[in-house]
């Protein structure tokens, strides 16, 4: 179960290589043994001591080689779930480089069989161009010494007329073969094909051949450092650079400028290299990785979103897109609600897109990122028909079924979780079959280059989807050269007179690439302000599993091509949010026809006591209830039932507008309502008051009832209340407020809320006035009062004064106001209202149904209990007894009514019992001055001697009527009490 297995290889610059051998378990199929490095090689470890043997799943090692030795095939491999390396099949070598300068024929070509950099085993296939002929060998091959196995050859000219006649341009050009991105496997023969094809037209640059001069970057910004040296100090002139790989454009790009060279690149994408001010001559035919934002925000037009949401990985290449995405959906009114971001690990970033009510999320970042995304946007429910997710286009069409150690969702809950999302992706390769400048079409382009590459596998070879980029960025730079030759012959400069110092035909090449337009073989060729490719947008969408082409933008021209076969898990394009629909809660029309009919009997009723009381208003009982007093409480009640009807006016009465003269209407009505019905009852128990609990000095004085002065006691409460509703309607006028409530999901799976609002008659100051409803007088007009409104410090006041003057005089008895026990007994029925309805409608101020049906039947029933007791019993009375005469006609009649005997009778009791009253104080004190004297005499004849007493024994003294006890009794006459006058004086 053990075998041999090669571990590590040390290096030392004086020594011969160590090997070093171990034995080791046999591997799983989750991890990978240590393979052998490369001959005059080694590996590289990351973050791995020297003593491990097995490695893990997705473990990458990098090979290195010794001196000025370079890699020939794979240089890293990565280790796979099956215990396998990456391109295992593939040999990596440390072989020795070759020169470069065998790789450039002047007055001819050059084509080599082995891509990468000229080490052993490359050879090379020389041809001269036309009029020209070869000397020397036409092919040469590297040896594994480094070096060509035969002279470079030359090609000499055929004609005399040759010499001179074609002028060199050099591009120096550095394709990333190797490395991160070896874009360079197919954009470098592509590249060369479209330099074939220039040199050959006679109406392009006809004076002048391009010739390339190339190096392989490996996508490594420390190692284009080194080749950007050689080119730009080693002869000759080079007039544009053409790097690739986003990192190595970003370092040539801004070096650039030192030497006054224009930069084309066939293969970067980053949003940072649009910057002009940092790179003021660099130019891209690969589009900017912001070219798929106005595809969104397209896209977010067309399907009416207005909010989306962001998650994207921490790195500069997304994070200058989403802020160049922010930039653009601002400028379209869109808004970006939610803005996550995360470096390896998703899971709180979708939590918070789930949490925050994300719909239309956009997401940025690699492939092996998106895998743990999904993932966690399954466990969260984070996808369905309520969610549209935005993804780049560049992934593999089967990234979401890839296995993936990291993640712990199966295939089927990945496909469940990523069916229906939407994927931009840059048009590399022009769908329309059209001949552009090369005289190609893109289908045409593809057979040459697989020709090209000798039947290499597109999949496998690196740059093969953006070598159509390649191929229009030397088109792009040979008519932009094209148009220069003119521009510079009119001011008698050549192209060939251009050396790193020479702004001017730096500057005009700059205008002339800036200005390019043309059809390639990746569709239509133009530049932004910034230097960056403006290409169509391929827009597809996974359906059922696969990926189906939805449509076209072209951003050129803000032209979307759409096939209209998007299909989405609801009936169409869901909500970016959830639709709130706003409904008004209106009274129930039930209840308001209910209470309408209630008030408008009460208004029948307040009619007729009305009639009843001005027709009798000449009989001596209603005359002595005051009758216009009463006829201003039934003018007060049936204002006060008036005012129910506004009361249940709402929006679904009258509009917007109008309801401000609806809330005012409300308020005269309760406020003038309360002065003249309240104001008149508490005008009669206040003189009640007054004049039954003074002294009796005062009574006499009060008791000749002027009605004026009750009149005026009315009309002065009412004006104060006009008064103070026209300050409030003047400072502080009543307008609508809008309450809203806690949203409600409506029955049924539908992504709408319901948010209930109810209309409220409000001002400003609300606390200063009212502060929502409370009831205001004895006709129940309901509405709340703060402890500091002006309406609350008046009308509140007059309650608890109506009830403590109608508690003081519950036991008084007047024939001025007879009816004043009736208006009390209103008066307690209004307190005991107020103080159940007052809190119960604060309570329920926000149910309108509940609210209006407490204030509305606290009014009816406060109005009909008051009517009811203040006339109904004199109808009663006048009914029953036939009191129907006026007073003239009453004194005419022989008789009198028994309630007129007996108030003459109790008034001629009551004086008769205040003159027995005087008699009997009289005569007390007569009786107590007898009593002193009769005691003084006793006295005195206690202090007689003996012998005088019996002197005078013999003839007693006549008697006195003085000591006679009955001599103390008053003498019979009219000041002596009989016994039946002495019983009134003391009942």
């Amino acid at each position: 179960f053990y075998y041999l297995i090669f571990v590590k290889l040390l290096l030392h610059p004086c020594r011969a290589p160590v090997i070093k051998y171990t034995m080791v378990p046999r591997l799983t199929a989750s991890s990978c043994a240590i393979i052998r490095p490369p001959r005059d090689g080694g590996i590289r470890y990351r973050g791995l001591t020297q003593d491990v043997q097995i490695l893990p799943v997705d473990y990458e090692i990098e090979y290195i080689c010794r001196g000025n030795r370079v890699i020939v095939g794979p240089k890293v491999r990565k280790c796979l779930p099956n215990g396998t390396w990456t391109d295992i099949t593939l040999r990596s070598r440390c072989l020795l480089q070759c020169p470069r300068v065998w790789t450039s024929l002047e007055n001819g070509y050059v084509v080599s069989w082995t891509p990468g950099l000229p080490a052993e085993g490359t050879v090379l296939q020389y041809s001269c161009q036309v009029g020209f002929r070869m000397v020397g060998r036409n092919s040469t091959v590297c040896t594994k010494l480094g070096k060509w196995d035969s002279p470079k050859p030359v090609c000499h000219c055929k004609y005399a007329t040759c010499f001179g006649s074609m002028r060199k341009l050099y591009i120096g050009a550095l394709f990333p073969m190797s490395g991160g991105w070896p874009g360079g496997q197919a954009c470098l023969p592509s590249a060369q094909m479209a330099l074939e094809l220039v040199n050959k037209r006679t109406d392009i640059l006809p004076d002048y051949e391009l010739e390339m001069i190339y190096y392989d970057s490996k996508c490594d910004p420390g190692e284009a450092t080194k080749l950007l040296y050689d080119l730009l100090y080693t002869e000759p002139i080079k007039i544009v650079l053409m790097p690739g790989c986003s990192s190595v454009s970003t370092l040539v790009a801004e070096a650039a400028r030192m030497w006054n060279l224009i930069v084309l690149s066939y293969g970067s994408s980053s949003p940072a290299l649009s910057n002009r001010q940092r790179f003021p001559t660099f130019f891209r035919t690969h589009p900017s990785a912001t070219l798929h934002n106005p595809t969104r925000v397209q896209l977010f037009q067309k399907w009416k979103w207005t909010k989306i949401a962001t998650i994207q990985q921490t790195t500069e290449v997304f994070t200058s897109t989403l802020d160049d995405l922010e930039q653009r959906v601002k400028e379209a009114g869109i808004e970006i609600s939610v803005r996550q971001s995360f470096l390896t690990d998703p899971a709180v970033a979708v939590k918070n897109l789930k949490r925050q009510d994300a719909r239309i999320i956009v997401g940025l970042f690699y492939e092996t990122e998106a895998r743990k995304v999904f993932c966690e946007v399954f466990k969260e429910k984070l996808y369905g028909k309520k969610y549209v997710w935005f993804l780049i286009g560049w992934y593999a069409d089967n990234w979401f079924k890839i296995k993936d150690p990291s993640i712990d969702c199966s295939v089927e809950n990945m496909t469940e979780a990523v069916e229906g999302h939407v994927t931009t992706e840059i048009v590399m390769l022009n769908p329309e079959t059209v001949r552009g400048a090369s005289n190609l079409t893109s289908q045409e382009f593809l057979a040459q280059l697989m020709s090209r590459l000798g039947g290499k596998n597109p999949e496998e070879t690196g740059g093969f989807q953006e070598a159509p980029l390649a191929y229009d960025a030397v088109w792009a730079l040979a008519l932009a050269l094209n148009k220069t030759v003119g521009a510079l012959k009119a001011k008698g400069r050549r192209l060939e007179d251009f050396n790193y110092n020479n702004q001017d035909i730096t500057a005009e090449i700059y205008r002339a690439l800036n200005t390019s337009s043309f059809e390639g073989v990746s569709g239509h060729v133009v530049f932004d302000a910034q230097g960056s490719r403006m290409a169509w947008t391929l827009i597809e969408q996974l359906q059922g599993g696969s990926y189906k082409k939805i449509g076209y933008y072209d951003s050129t021209k803000g032209n979307l091509s759409w096939y209209g076969n998007d299909k989405w898990i609801g009936p169409g394009p869901p909500a970016d949010q959830t639709v709130v629909i706003e409904e008004f809660r209106f009274l129930s029309q039930k209840l308001f026809a209910s209470v309408s009919v209630f008030a408008g009997l009460g208004i029948l009723l307040g009619i007729v006591c009305l009639t009843f009381n001005i027709y009798n208003s000449k009989v001596r009982y209603i005359q002595n209830s005051q009758p216009y007093l009463n006829n201003m409480t039934a003018v007060g009640c049936m204002m006060a039932l008036a005012a129910v009807f506004p009361l249940g006016i709402d929006g679904l009465h009258v509009h917007k507008s109008q309801f401000p003269v609806v809330c005012q209407f409300r308020l005269w009505l309760l406020g003038l309502g309360f002065s003249l019905a309240y104001g008149s009852m508490f005008t009669k128990i206040w003189w009640v008051h007054t004049v039954f609990t003074k002294k009796d000095e005062k009574k006499e004085k009060r008791k000749h009832l002027e009605p004026w002065k009750l009149y005026a006691t009315v009309g002065v409460l009412l004006a104060v209340d006009v008064l103070s509703l026209m300050i409030w309607q003047i400072v502080d006028p009543l307008h609508i407020t809008v309450e809203k409530f806690t949203k409600e999901a409506p029955k049924g799976d539908l992504d709408v809320l319901i948010q209930p609002l109810l209309e409220h008659c409000s001002s400003k100051k609300m606390n200063t006035w009212l502060d929502g409803c409370v009831k205001l007088s004895a006709l129940s007009v309901v509405h709340v009062l703060s402890p500091v409104g002006v309406v609350y410090g008046y009308k509140g006041l007059l309650l608890l004064l109506g009830i403590f003057l109608a508690y003081e005089t519950k036991s008084v008895s007047t024939e001025k106001i007879n009816d004043h026990r009736a208006v009390g007994m209103a008066i307690y029925n209004v307190a005991v209202l107020c103080m159940i309805t007052a809190p119960v409608t604060m309570i329920l101020s926000s149910q309108q149904d509940a609210s209006f049906a407490f204030a509305s039947l606290a009014i009816v029933f406060s109005v009909y209990i008051t009517l009811v007791v203040l006339f109904i019993p004199k109808m009663r009375r006048l009914i029953t007894r036939g009191e129907w005469q006026s007073e003239q006609q009453d004194t005419m009649k022989t008789g009198s009514s028994t309630n007129n005997n007996d108030e003459e009778k109790s008034r001629q009791l009551e004086r008769e019992n205040r003159e027995l009253q005087k008699i009997i104080q009289e005569k007390e004190v007569r009786v107590s001055e007898l009593r002193n004297q009769l005691a003084e005499r006793q006295a005195l004849r206690s202090r007689r001697p003996p012998s005088s007493q019996n002197q005078n024994h013999s003839t007693p003294p006549p008697p006195s009527s003085q000591n006679d006890p009955k001599s103390l009794l008053p003498p019979p006459g009219r000041n002596h009490c009989h016994n039946s006058r002495l019983q009134l004086l003391y009942k």
